[in-house]
This record gives structure tokens, sequence and C-alpha cells, in this order.
């Protein structure tokens, strides 16, 4: 890894602001306000308002990757999205990005979806076809914009027939936020200066592929939260297990980069694989849940503080269930 940057989005929703929307709900089915706040810990989330859009945001972060990195867009080999923000089906929002960005014909440009685990499955594709020899520079790229589906959730919410189980399904999508994040991979031969990706571990519980399912804007997205939490800790802590048992060293590292959720979803964790909470970094009291990119959005934040040797891993969990662990030396 050569660089990892993020871009914040220029505005702040708080979640009082969601409280005051769903306030005639709230009384009629007796809930108190400030769930968002005491339930996950989130008091606010960055938008990207009229002024910018996600794909603006993803653009802008590749930019600074980029210079960060000390490259020139000739020598990138593939720009990966990693977004689960799209506007459309067809094209990829690849093909934008890239346009935009005024990449190389011979970068080759796609998209990888994988919920919010995209952009560290994007980073293990990257290294690898660095490795086979293929191409020696990569670009990933991850834009988000929740908006389309807080919306939605609000109007649902706003029925006069809304239930409990109706503001516990859209509960998550509340915790949303915007953002985006970019970083560029390299060849370590060529950059001694760069942060080594050792490897991944990777686990699938696909069987739990109903517990979370996001749909078009005007569907919106419904979560059983309980579920998620229940069996994705459940998928990190058998990898983590895996991963111990196949060799890797995981008890005394440096920082971990988790994906970033809420309160409840970080102390499972703690609990699960017994990490030291003092060293995770949690963005997601004032970011919100950024999808792919919160997790590269936290490790841009953290990366200034790091010193070279240090041990970094990142454990990303989505939906699906999907989990990777990926261990990075500075």
């Amino acid at each position: 890894m050569l660089s990892i940057e993020n871009e914040l989005p220029p505005e702040t929703v708080s979640s009082s602001y969601f409280d005051e929307k769903l306030a005639v709900t709230y009384k009629r089915l007796k809930m108190p306000k400030g769930l968002l706040e005491r339930l996950a810990g989130i008091s606010e989330r960055r938008s990207w308002g009229e002024s910018m859009t996600f794909e603006d945001g993803a653009v802008a972060a590749a930019e600074k990757a980029i210079a960060s990195a000390g490259i020139n867009k000739q020598q990138i080999g593939l720009m990966i999205n990693a977004s689960v923000t799209r506007d459309n089906f067809e094209p990829a929002v690849a093909v934008n990005i890239h346009d935009r960005l005024n990449l190389p014909r011979h970068a080759l440009e796609f998209d990888i979806t994988n919920a919010c685990l995209g952009f560290v499955n994007a980073m293990t594709v990257a290294a690898t076809m660095i490795d086979a020899g293929a191409i020696d520079y990569a670009l990933i790229v991850a834009g988000e914009d929740p908006s389309p589906w807080h919306k939605t959730a609000l109007r649902i919410l706003d029925q006069p027939t809304a239930t409990r189980e109706d503001v516990l399904a859209q509960f998550a999508t509340l915790t949303l936020g915007s953002g985006a994040a970019a970083a560029v991979i390299g060849r370590s031969d060529l950059h001694p200066e760069g942060h080594k990706i050792l490897g991944s571990v990777s686990r699938a519980g696909t069987e739990h592929r109903k517990l979370c399912i996001g749909g078009e804007a005007d569907q919106g997205m419904n979560t059983d939260a309980a579920g998620l939490l229940k069996y994705g800790l459940e998928l990190v802590a058998e990898a983590w297990e895996e991963a111990h048992q196949q060799g890797w060293e995981w008890n005394t590292m440096d920082s971990y980069v988790t994906h970033q959720i809420s309160n409840a979803h970080t102390n499972a964790i703690i609990e699960a694989v017994g990490i030291d909470e003092k060293k995770i970094p949690m963005t997601f009291p004032y970011w919100g849940n950024v999808a792919a990119a919160a997790l590269p959005m936290t490790l841009a934040q953290e990366a200034p503080g790091y010193v070279e040797g240090n041990r970094i891993l990142c454990m990303g969990v989505g939906s699906g269930l999907n989990t990777a662990l990926m261990e990075i030396v500075w």
C-alpha cells in the first residue's frame, strides 16, 4: 500500500435530525427519542448535500491518493470501484471515475460489490494481480451516499401504520453516512517505503444472506440488526480461529481497524476475539457506517500516526454474510 486517503463530505447530519423527523411516530409507538445515539453511539454522520455527489468524493479521494503515492496516472494498470452506492446498474460506476480521472486506456476498470466488504476484497484482488505480474499499480476507490435510503426509511416510518418492527428494520439504514476513500497499491520491490500487505483470510456465511437486503432507492433497506450482529460476530470469530490455526498471529497487533458500525458491534468484536479496546480507532460516532468506505476512511485517518514496523489488522464484515481479515505492516 503506497497511499490511503479519504474525502469527507461538506455537510453534517445529526442523529437528532432523524429524531425530529420521526417525533410523531416515536410518540405514537411510545418509543423514546435518541435511539440512534443511545443504542448505536452515532451522534452524527456526513452528507454530500447539493454541492457534491459520491462520485465527486471518490474522484477527489483518488486524486489525493495518486499524488500521495508519488506515481503518475499512466502507471496505473487497474482501477476498482468498491462502493455499494451506484446511480445505475449499467455501466459500472468505475467507468465514470476512470474517465473523470483521465486514466490511461490500458488501465482495466470494473466494480467489485460485496456490501461493506468491497474495499478489502478489492485490495486482495489488486494485490494478487500485482503478485502475478499482470500490473504494477492499482487504484481502489469507494464513494458512498445513503441519502436516498434515508429518505425512503423516513417515508416508511412516517406512515400512520408504521410499527415498532418497522422502526427496528429501518434502524440500521439511519446509521449510514456518506464519505469516500481511495488507496494506491504497488509492487513492494519497487517501493520498500510502502506498507506491506502480508495477506488476508476470508470466510463466507451465505446462509445468512437475507439478514440485510438493500434495494433501489424507493425500496430502501431492511435489516435484521440483531441477527446481523449475532451471526456476523460468529463468522469473524470463526475466521480468527482458523487464521491462527494457519499460523497467523494477530493477538498483539498495534492497531485493529474494523468496519465501523456501532457501539454494540465494536464491543462484541472486542469480546469475541479479545482485542484491546484502546487499539481500535472509532469513527462511527461522527461518520456513521459509511458502508465500503468506512474501513479505508478510518485507516486513512489513523495512517499519519503509524510508524515503520507497526502491524495493522483490517477487519471487515459485509452483509451476505462475508468477512475478511487483512494484515498490513507499516
